[in-house]
């Protein structure tokens, strides 16, 4: 595979303005919490760092047949890259597109770090629990989406290599990882249109790569509009070939 990890795409500047559409809903997921819910197809979901420096851990399923995942490895390799960005799509394991990065102002978010489970949050924050703490506890990515995946039939073994929007952990000379810190500002946000029916599942805990000190991680805003299908012109479509195939397969799904 091949990729450049030095060069970030950014596609339109941030701040973002106003929907295309009338907002559908909106919500905020305050930092460290979770949250899951259907997305139609041809619906839009504008993600926004409210206070910089978010991380959101996304798994992607087909509601009708939750078998049917996000898959990192097909999503990378069809696309040759290692992050996404603007005009990249997120496969299934079934060939089918699930949604498309249709706008971005960061420009890179990880795809191969995982989530933080509670022996790195408590190793880099300190152990706390609901008794003591109640909502100013710390949470980890890992349950948050298993809390969110319990209430529609899935588990522990359906977790599998997640996105995280908003960071970026690029390698050195010698193949070690390190996040970038301070990646995404106050207002930075990413624009995915649904291809599919899609449950999203969301974790707003810190990366794992995340380094230690205080537990503060940010809040994100959700805002939903109606997009429609993708033209026969569509970016993300027209990106590279086997997008196009992937979008004939989708198509074909909901004949």
């Amino acid at each position: 595979m091949s990729t450049s990890v030095t060069e970030n795409v950014v596609s339109p500047p941030s701040p973002a303005g106003a929907l295309p559409a009338p907002a559908l809903w909106e919500e905020v997921i305050p930092g460290g919490h979770h949250w899951s819910g259907l997305m139609r197809r041809g619906s839009a979901l504008r993600i926004t760092d409210l206070e910089g420096g978010a991380n959101l851990s996304a798994l992607l399923f087909n509601p009708e047949d939750k078998l049917e995942r996000y898959n990192m490895p097909d999503t990378l390799k069809a696309q040759h890259t290692a992050f996404l960005t603007t005009g990249h799509v997120c496969y299934s394991d079934m060939g089918r597109v699930m949604c498309s990065v249709i706008a971005d102002s960061v420009g890179w978010h990880d795809t191969y770090c995982g989530v933080s489970d509670a022996g790195m949050i408590a190793a880099k924050y300190g152990a706390t629990n609901y008794q003591t703490q109640r909502n100013a506890m710390t949470r980890n990515g890992r349950d948050g989406l298993l809390v969110e995946m319990t209430k529609y039939g899935l588990g522990k073994r359906d977790l599998v290599a997640n996105i995280n929007f908003f960071s970026k952990a690029a390698p050195d000379e010698a193949g070690k990882l390190h996040f970038v810190s301070g990646h995404s500002k106050a207002g930075d946000f990413v624009e995915l249109r649904f291809d599919m029916n899609v449950l999203l599942v969301l974790s707003a805990a810190p990366h794992p790569l995340a380094p230690a000190g205080l537990y503060q991680p940010a809040a994100v805003k959700l805002s939903a509009w109606h997009a429609g299908l993708a033209a026969a012109d569509d970016l993300c479509r027209n990106h590279c070939e086997q997008n196009q195939r992937g979008f004939a397969n989708t198509e074909r799904y909901y004949l």
